[in-house]
């Protein structure tokens, strides 16, 4: 056995689940690669009083390092005791694509993983999760699945289409594997490049329906959005301006992104916004700033901003804010 989540003062999703299904929200999943981005979710859910989930992807789990990572994470429960207070913080595997992966990061302090295996036949989806699952619950970490595919790009998950998660099959998946909460696909997708619309076009809406069927088949189970960053466009802006090239980017409107969490999506997951709102910041800094060389000066303005957005999602889009 290596090291328990509980030993670094994390908590799992259970009971956050739980109260988040009850109070008609849904908690913040932010993806962070860097000390900045870490500091700045933190401080945001202290200041609005609300539970977390800090999500790290395959490969910036191989960018941080493992130790440094574990580390990290317990800094991040200490760092919001000492602003004041103490809020629930889980650690999340993103898109773990292997058993090992899963074991690994479960045996390193995580107090959740995600099995993807959506990409596989449903057979075979169910083989894996279930193996991820009965390894993970000896340890009391809670695991998500995967029914559906994600359109986009970000990091190792790659899909040319998406395919909507089918309702039939979700009772099944579900009761054969034993996860404890389900991504599905009903129209999000990764990256920043989300829907294919022209300018003035409308942003093709969820598809409400599928999330409902799910909803009436798996009543009170914790369902989980990915590929929901809002690609906020003033973000956009600023990085187009200070020398970026991110035309046609579009993401899902906030305001539907509110419309789920109201439902039994009791997880959102957001990690473009967070990458779009750093990197204007601090391009728009050396753009104005072209002399300055010190990370501090460029990466704070970034991290202030970080801040403010990620409050923006807790207070009025995720309904989390106060919830801790």
């Amino acid at each position: 056995m290596g090291i328990s989540y509980k030993e670094l003062g994390l908590v799992n999703t259970r009971e956050m689940f739980k109260k988040a299904m009850e109070g008609k929200y849904a908690i913040p999943a932010y993806n962070f690669n860097n000390l900045e981005q870490l500091q700045a979710i933190i401080q945001a859910c202290v200041e609005t009083r609300s539970p977390v989930i800090l999500q790290v992807s395959k490969g910036a789990r191989q960018y941080a390092n493992a130790t440094m990572l574990r580390y990290m994470a317990m800094g991040a429960v200490e760092y919001a005791k000492e602003l004041g207070y103490e809020i629930p913080i889980a650690l999340h595997l993103d898109h773990g694509d292997s058993f090992e992966l899963c074991k690994a990061c479960v045996d390193n302090g995580f107090s959740s993983v995600m099995i993807d295996g959506s990409h596989l036949p449903f057979e075979e989806n169910i083989e894996l999760t279930r193996k991820v699952v009965e390894y993970a619950h000896q340890f009391d970490v809670t695991v998500e699945g995967e029914l559906g595919v994600l359109a986009g790009i970000e990091e190792d998950v790659q899909a040319e289409k998406s395919h909507y998660t089918n309702p039939d099959e979700v009772e099944e998946f579900v009761e054969r594997t034993g996860v404890d909460s389900l991504a599905i696909s009903i129209g999000t997708s990764h990256g920043a490049y989300k829907f294919k619309v022209k300018p003035g076009e409308p942003i093709p809406p969820l598809r409400f329906d599928i999330l409902e069927e799910i909803e009436r088949r798996l009543p009170g189970f914790p369902i989980v959005l990915h590929g929901a960053s809002s690609v906020i466009p003033e973000y956009v802006e600023l990085i187009n301006k200070y020398g970026g090239n991110l035309e046609g980017a579009v993401g899902v409107p906030e305001d539907q992104l509110r419309k789920a969490a109201t439902s039994a999506v009791c997880k959102i997951n957001i990690d473009s916004d967070g990458r779009l709102a750093f990197t204007a910041k601090v391009r728009e800094f050396l753009w104005n700033n072209p002399k300055e060389f010190d990370p501090r000066k460029y990466l704070k303005p970034a991290r202030e901003e970080l801040v403010k957005m990620y409050k923006h999602k807790n207070i009025n889009v995720l309904g989390s804010a106060y919830k801790a």
